[in-house]
């Protein structure tokens, strides 16, 4: 995909674009997320950029966003309160403001069946050293398919570790998109976007 015709198809009022990855970021790429969010922004004129609040790229991303277009930045936060310091965005949403008896909600983050008991632990309002890590996937589905006041995401950019993709909460998020059958591309696409 080039990035005109992700603009043509994606740049339309309550667009949601996902801006996320790992927490790892390769030194020679940083640059690159901070520079992604800034060309984005800059180049669309509606869409909203949604994040985790995480450090490494969704920090990076979201740096490169607030600084051309501060209020078109969200995050989805695990609970209240998570990295405020560095959060940046105009519109933050807490995780403890979601209902989590949202049948679609457990589902899919349920779906990664490694933590399917860490989920249900979670939402039945267990707060153990394990059962917070569920928060964490719970926000990472909650990113993607919204909620009832939220948007579900319309497309997803990811900046992923090539030599294990698609693991930890990235790899969740990303699987999440795909059982939602939303577009989701990583820094092997966008790279050649800059």
């Amino acid at each position: 995909m080039e990035l005109n015709t992700f603009i043509q198809t994606y740049d339309w009022p309550q667009a949601v674009v996902l801006l996320e990855g790992k927490r790892k970021v390769l030194a020679a790429d940083a640059p690159k997320l901070v520079e992604l969010g800034a060309l984005l922004a800059r180049h669309t004129k509606h869409i909203l950029f949604r994040s985790g609040n995480a450090d490494g790229s969704d920090y990076l991303f979201s740096k490169g966003v607030v600084s051309v277009h501060p209020l078109r930045l969200q995050v989805i936060t695990p609970y209240t309160g998570h990295r405020q310091k560095t959060n940046l965005a105009y519109d933050s949403i807490s995780l403890d403001d979601i209902d989590m008896a949202a049948e679609e909600l457990v589902y899919q983050t349920k779906s990664n069946m490694r933590v399917s008991n860490l989920v249900d632990q979670y939402v039945a309002g267990e707060r153990t050293h394990f059962s917070i890590k569920a928060a964490y996937l719970l926000r990472d589905t909650v990113k993607v398919i919204g909620t009832d006041t939220l948007s579900p995401a319309s497309f997803g950019i990811f900046y992923d570790d090539l030599k294990k993709p698609k693991t930890g909460g990235t790899g969740h998020t990303m699987q999440v998109c795909d059982n939602k059958s939303i577009p989701r591309i990583n820094q092997q696409v966008w790279f050649h976007w800059l």
